[in-house]
């Protein structure tokens, strides 16, 4: 995405619900994350050169308001837009256990799933704005009913979900194209590099090329 000149980035996922007001089909677009992920890739650096983004703020404010405007202005039915919560994001495959969901819970989590870290690392990283459009398909097993939810319904409530983030993704992508909203994001290597750039290997430099060619 990077070499093809990506500045922006919405991701679209389904997500278990933490908390009882954010219903199955119901939008969230988080603004913070807490990464309980163990075995992926998380950073771009290392081999010979260490760099330390700023994280405090995962998500891309600006490119979440423009989200959220972009789901205000449709007429959704049966969706309410929650503008803030925290992801949680679990490692998988497996679910949590009930013990696990309790946690999240008493930690103010408010939806849960397995994509969206390293991806917002990630993201930052390459300086591009990120957001999250979270579609909650189903509450997590925290929920004392969550039992008597099936598959059929988690899955129609899937492909409801998705045929709704197409019509926000493609309102999204024509509000940036006519008014990009600028994002801190896009310089956020500006001052994260440690290493002094002559003493970056030059294998290093060259595979992170689409990183650093402003800063080099």
């Amino acid at each position: 995405m990077k070499s093809l000149g990506v500045e922006y980035l919405i991701s679209a996922s389904a997500v278990g619900s933490l908390k009882e007001e954010a219903k199955p089909l119901d939008m969230v677009v988080p603004d913070q994350f807490i990464d309980r992920t163990r075995n992926r890739v998380s950073t771009f650096f290392g081999q010979g050169i260490v760099a330390h983004i700023g994280f405090g703020e995962p998500v891309c404010g600006a490119l979440a308001g423009l989200l959220c405007d972009a789901i205000s202005s449709l007429t959704l039915t049966d969706v309410t837009l929650h503008r803030q919560g925290t992801y949680v994001c679990m490692e998988g495959p497996a679910f949590s256990t009930k013990a696990e969901s309790d946690l999240y819970r008493s930690w103010g989590g408010t939806v849960i799933g397995m994509t969206n870290l390293p991806e917002a690392k990630l993201a930052r990283e390459a300086e591009m704005a990120y957001a999250t459009l979270a579609l909650v398909t189903d509450y997590d097993c925290w929920h004392p009913e969550h039992d008597s939810v099936t598959v059929d319904l988690i899955l129609s409530n899937l492909h409801h979900n998705a045929k709704n983030a197409q019509a926000v993704i493609q309102k999204a992508v024509r509000r940036i194209s006519q008014s990009p909203p600028p994002s801190k994001a896009h310089h956020a290597l500006k001052n994260a590099i440690l290493t002094p750039i002559d003493k970056i290997p030059d294998a290093t430099k060259d595979s992170l090329t689409l990183l650093l060619k402003k800063y080099l």
